[in-house]
């Protein structure tokens, strides 16, 4: 088998001088050069080495985005290592877990939250390195610091790479579900998600290094990996970081990037935050007025997306309104459909095309079809992963016949576009038998600018039960006008619906739905069986109120 391209080599070569990674302190940005960048994760290779792991090991990854996530990454390559990365925000015994799992030998730690509730999962004899300490996260002490860990090792030589039938990487599914599944993804697939960028580029990277990335979806997620991380290790360019959740919009103002990768919710809170120092019918006027493309652009510099080339969207749908609402500020919105196991690809929809609710075609190299029994979507593809680590069952229940079965369900138009409908297993009965696909329900309540999200549960009951969790314009209002809007809507999308699916009572939760809940995945998508376990023994109640809008107090 061929070695793998390891283009890093290649930047740090032809463009050693040139930012690579900016990391911000308050309002200092910190730059790394390539060949600043390729002397540390050379260092920090030979050091791997040094601990005498076995060949081919498994050295896990645990940290908020951050410079040393990708130096740390690079140099589990260079090593002939596999990169295991996790959540930082796991607890010690999720931690322990899937150290066992997935064979893990050594760790880097760094940009964590909360330590302390982590490192008694990292069992004594594993081997930590630990980042340089960021302020407002943990301290921590255990193991080798990482400029000591540089101190102690001479640069790695030549440009070792890989066999292409390697794992480059193990990255473990959420496991909202049961166990946490490790998808094994050599290094071929990651070569092969070159033609997907090389064919349409819907992401307008530049071939020629002239890239800047903002990083702030994790890391550890294979979209981030591949969008952000991937993309400019293959063609160049540089990556800002943000420094924390709370300097997020300011570091992304400071950056001003080519491209910007987001989930619906960043998007949705991006336009609220706008429209809540701007009402939209002011905003309409200036943007029909002789001044439109002067307020365009200063909305597009507070945004940080003026020198925005592509943007793109995915992990959950975004309202079409939304998207409309961006494009007339001249910030076409990509949408791109894909899960761990096919590397984050599947499909895309390009900025410019106009198909509403669409997820668009299969991308280069894959195929889709729609199981006519269940309506799942199946996808083929160069880039579908290997499969499961050390789970042949798993494997085989979602990889039939070379085919991936995604859990989604959609359908495919006569162009070829595919449509996602929802979920195999968000699928619901009400007690009078009806099934219920959420999806399609709250994509009727999704203009309502007081909604940030919102979720359909309702498992035996005898109607549909929506819960939302308001916006920061929502919360700003008071309870009358957030009563009487949120049951115009709910009357309003009732009209639209079957007898079966109209939602009976809308329910304002007063318990934010976060990461640290568990009602919110990582990546912001809200987890649906969590929210029926929460909230399952109040739905009869609320149902049976009679009031159509309920908020909790």
């Amino acid at each position: 088998m061929p070695a793998y391209d390891f283009t890093f080599y290649h930047w740090e070569k032809t463009t050693p001088d040139k930012p690579f990674l900016r990391q911000p302190f308050g309002d200092t940005w910190e730059v790394y050069t390539w060949a600043e960048a390729g002397q540390m994760a050379r260092r920090l290779a030979t050091g791997l080495l040094s601990l005498g792991l076995p060949e081919k090991s498994h050295i896990g990854l645990v940290s908020k985005n951050c410079r040393e996530w990708v130096i740390a990454d690079i140099a589990i390559t260079m090593a002939g290592y596999v990169s295991v990365p996790f959540y930082p925000t796991l607890k010690a015994d999720a931690v322990k877990e899937l150290i066992d799992i997935g064979d893990v030998k050594a760790l880097f730690a760094g940009k964590i939250d909360d330590w302390e509730g982590m490192k008694d999962g990292v069992p004594s004899d594993v081997p930590i390195i630990a980042f340089p300490h960021y302020e407002g996260c943990s301290e921590i002490k255990e193991g080798t610091q990482w400029h000591d860990f540089l101190k102690q090792h001479e640069p790695l030589q030549g440009e070792p790479c890989p066999d292409l039938d390697d794992i480059w990487t193990i990255v473990f599914t959420s496991g909202t579900t049961g166990t946490p599944k490790g998808v094994v993804l050599p290094h071929y697939i990651s070569e092969s998600t070159k033609q997907v960028t090389e064919a349409n580029n819907h992401l307008k990277v530049s071939l020629e290094g002239d890239n800047h990335f903002f990083s702030f979806l994790p890391l550890n997620h294979i979209a981030e990996r591949v969008v952000v991380e991937g993309n400019c290790l293959r063609y160049g360019g540089m990556i800002s970081f943000s420094e924390s959740l709370d300097n997020f919009a300011k570091n992304l103002q400071q950056s001003q990037p080519t491209l910007f990768f987001a989930v619906p919710r960043i998007w949705t809170k991006f336009q609220l935050g706008v429209l809540a120092k701007i009402p939209q019918a002011h905003l309409d006027a200036a943007l029909a007025g002789p001044d439109a493309e002067a307020t365009k652009k200063k909305l597009r510099l507070s945004l940080g997306m003026d020198n925005i080339r592509g943007c793109i969207t995915g992990a959950a749908s975004i309202p079409e309104a939304t998207k409309d609402w961006y494009k007339k500020l001249d910030i076409p919105i990509a949408e791109g459909y894909g899960m761990t196991e096919n590397c984050a690809l599947c499909s895309s929809l390009e900025a410019k095309q106009d198909r509403p609710g669409s997820v668009g075609k299969a991308l280069p190299g894959a195929e889709i079809k729609i199981d006519p029994e269940t309506q799942e979507i199946m996808m083929k593809a160069p880039y579908v992963m290997k499969g499961y680590y050390k789970d042949p069952e798993k494997t085989a229940e979602v990889i039939q016949d070379g085919w991936l079965r995604t859990g989604d369900q959609g359908r495919l138009d006569d162009e070829g576009y595919l449509f996602i409908t929802g979920r195999v297993k968000d699928t619901f009965k009400t007690g009078k038998g009806q099934f219920i696909v959420p999806a399609k329900i709250e994509n009727h309540f999704t203009d309502n600018e007081n909604i940030e999200q919102i979720c359909l549960v309702g498992l035996g009951c005898p109607q549909p039960i929506a819960l939302v969790m308001p916006s920061e314009i929502g919360i700003a209002k008071s309870k009358e006008e957030i009563n009487d809007s949120l049951c115009a809507t709910l009357a309003a999308a009732n009209e639209k619906l079957p007898s079966y699916q109209r939602v009976s009572t809308l329910v304002v939760t007063k318990d934010p739905w976060t990461i640290a809940s568990g009602l919110i995945t990582p990546t912001l998508k809200v987890r649906r069986n969590m929210m029926h376990q929460r909230y399952q023994d109040l739905l009869m109640a609320w149902h049976e109120d009679e009031a159509s809008v309920i908020i909790e107090s």
